[in-house]
């Protein structure tokens, strides 16, 4: 009906386009930052084997054994816990940015701003700080990330799984880091556009609502 035509017509305008790439980007942020907090991969001990060590991926025989398998098990373990706080926060931030641009598609579908236009305020304040807040965050994300790949614990991991002949253990950040930055990066455009927006259709309304009723 009316209502229903009224209210996908709010996905088609520029404020709601924005809405809906934000949330997909907080969506990409939190898949990919998910990839940093799974398993800890590596290798893992076969002690019905004779304590050879096998790739945890795909069963190769991995040529560690002894010491050099035990070994490779604890930098991973380590390794895994010192990225897991950052890829935790990380998580938390895209969760964080998908409620909120779930909440604010509902209100604007419900056209809430029309009724309220000093919601259209709000909703720019709400972007701007959220941009902002962004920035920062992004810096500690690439920092941390950088200090986890720069330390002892990934010198050594990488030099024992290059003995052995593996290059995928190179410290430096991988394709769903780097993806989770970018996403980052997007995301404080798109909000920063939806705080312009806002503010466009905020003076719209006003208008629109200043005119005399003609009968």
């Amino acid at each position: 009906g009316l209502l229903e035509r009224r209210r996908c017509r709010y996905l088609c305008t520029g404020r709601g386009c924005c809405r809906l790439v934000e949330a997909l980007l907080a969506v990409l942020i939190l898949a990919c930052s998910s990839v940093s907090c799974g398993s800890p991969g590596g290798y893992t001990g076969l002690p019905s084997l004779g304590g050879l060590y096998y790739y945890q991926f795909g069963g190769a025989y991995s040529g560690f054994s002894g010491a050099d398998g035990e070994r490779a098990q604890q930098l991973d373990q380590r390794f895994y816990l010192l990225k897991l706080p950052i890829a935790r926060a990380a998580m938390a931030v895209g969760g964080c940015l998908l409620v909120l641009s779930c909440i604010l598609i509902l209100v604007g579908v419900l056209w809430l701003p029309w009724h309220f236009p000093a919601w259209l305020l709000l909703e720019c304040i709400l972007d701007i700080v959220t941009a902002i807040g962004m920035v920062p965050a992004l810096y500690c994300f690439f920092h941390f990330l950088l200090g986890v790949y720069n330390s002892s614990v990934c010198k050594e991991r990488e030099q024992l799984y290059q003995s052995k002949g593996y290059q995928g253990f190179r410290c430096s950040l991988h394709g769903a880091e780097i993806a989770t930055g970018l996403a980052g990066c997007i995301a404080v455009l798109a909000y920063l556009l939806s705080s312009v927006l806002a503010v466009s259709g905020y003076r719209t309304v006003h208008k629109l609502k200043q005119k005399p009723v003609q009968l």
